[in-house]
């Protein structure tokens, strides 16, 4: 009988596990002996990067053709738990049928979701959010109802509550989207008292410069209290009359990480070894956003982010692979990191290390990060080249900006 590795998640790390497992497989010529399987909701991939952009709904990109190119197969369904003693993955189809899915190595690769605090009063019921496809469509279609409304603070303002990553993002790209609306307002709220706090001091001044030259407010240091469905109210007591709050708060690993023994960090993120296994389950492998992993020697762990998902999967597809067939294992590290923010119409910030050190902004910057959003981060058409790309030990993120450098 065949061994068969299971990977539960379809999207970037899930998609290059199933890549490299394969990929090994076939060079190892033993396609009859092991199987890959993933299992998710959809054989898609949601561009989620790329769901602060207008035009949400079409951020996916199928991947049954290239399953089935590769060998990989595919079920449809979702994972409802994870029995780590009988190697088990117990799911549940479209339809509500149940299965029992056996394994002799598991990747779990199903990513997190946006957290929303209980304690924001309103915050699910009235918030919009672009954390899912389902969600970004929502905002989509929100925004463009706004000009059939009659003009108002209300209608005019948007609240984008908190200023990390996606919610500069979705900041500055918003005038642009909304420039129909002639009183618009955007303000970005966080509870930090500085832009990014995650992105470090280095790109600041060039977000702040580029959030004020696209008149974009900002209220720092002052949470969201409540948000209803004419406004939010932050904790300093300042009430924002809004028809349109969109939360961008942070997020949480998969629940399923919970079944997975040993601890887990304050992101719920399974802490895993240097070749991404469970140490108290060596037959799990845990990858992307559900991954605690150093990256490198001084201590930084991998981000959840497209960027460190593509390079986890490449790792934990191959290893999962190597351990069933008795080859080498690959040490997961990615020293290198390069932070891309877009800023909307006024272009992007790039800025390299831990220590995010501004490489470049503006136009170039923002051609980087285009490119970066339109091909890079899309799966090879072709077979041969998509099992080729998934080589665990590819370029690292410097020398790969210099490869985008070139073409852009």
């Amino acid at each position: 009988m065949s061994a068969k590795i299971v990977i539960l998640g379809a999207g970037f790390a899930g998609l290059w596990s199933a890549l490299a497992a394969q990929r090994l497989i076939n060079l190892t010529n033993q396609t009859g002996n092991i199987k890959v399987l993933v299992i998710a909701p959809s054989a898609t991939l949601v561009l989620r990067p790329r769901l602060y952009e207008a035009d949400a709904g079409t951020m996916i990109h199928p991947l049954g053709p290239l399953f089935a190119a590769t060998g990989v197969e595919f079920c449809l369904g979702t994972a409802q738990s994870i029995d780590s003693q009988a190697r088990i993955v117990h799911t549940q189809s479209t339809d509500g049928t149940e299965n029992d899915v056996p394994y002799d190595r598991l990747i779990l690769a199903t990513g997190s979701s946006v957290v929303q605090p209980p304690s924001i009063t309103g915050l699910r019921q009235h918030a919009f959010d672009v954390d899912s496809l389902k969600s970004a469509a929502k905002l989509d279609a929100h925004l463009a109802t706004l000009q059939s409304l009659d003009a108002s603070p209300a209608r005019d303002t948007v609240v984008v509550c908190g200023a990390g990553f996606t919610g500069i993002e979705l900041a500055a790209e918003l005038p642009k989207r909304l420039g129909h609306i002639a009183n618009l307002r955007v303000i970005l709220v966080d509870q930090a008292e500085d832009l990014g706090p995650e992105l470090g001091p280095g790109p600041r001044p060039v977000i702040t410069q580029a959030l004020n030259e696209l008149g974009i407010e900002t209220r720092l240091g002052s949470g969201i209290q409540a948000v209803d469905a004419d406004g939010v109210t932050l904790m300093s007591g300042e009430r924002i009359a809004t028809k349109t709050a969109i939360w961008t708060g942070g997020v949480r690993a998969t629940p399923l990480t919970q079944q997975v023994p040993g601890p887990k960090d304050a992101l719920a993120r399974v802490l895993v070894d240097e070749w991404l296994c469970a140490p108290s389950a060596k037959h799990i492998l845990v990858t992307g956003d559900a991954a605690c992993a150093m990256a490198d020697r001084e201590g930084h762990y991998a981000l959840m982010s497209c960027q460190h998902a593509l390079q986890l999967g490449r790792v934990a597809g191959h290893n999962a692979a190597a351990d069933l067939l008795g080859e080498s294992l690959v040490e997961y590290s990615q020293a290198a990191y390069l932070c891309c923010l877009d800023l909307g119409s006024w272009g992007a910030v790039i800025s390299g290390g831990w220590e995010r050190r501004v490489q470049m902004s503006g136009e170039m910057a923002k051609r980087v990060k285009c490119y970066i959003n339109q091909k890079l981060i899309y799966p090879p058409e072709d077979a041969y080249d998509a099992l080729r790309a998934a080589d665990p030990t590819g370029p690292g993120s410097d020398e790969l900006l210099q490869q985008i450098l070139q073409v852009v």
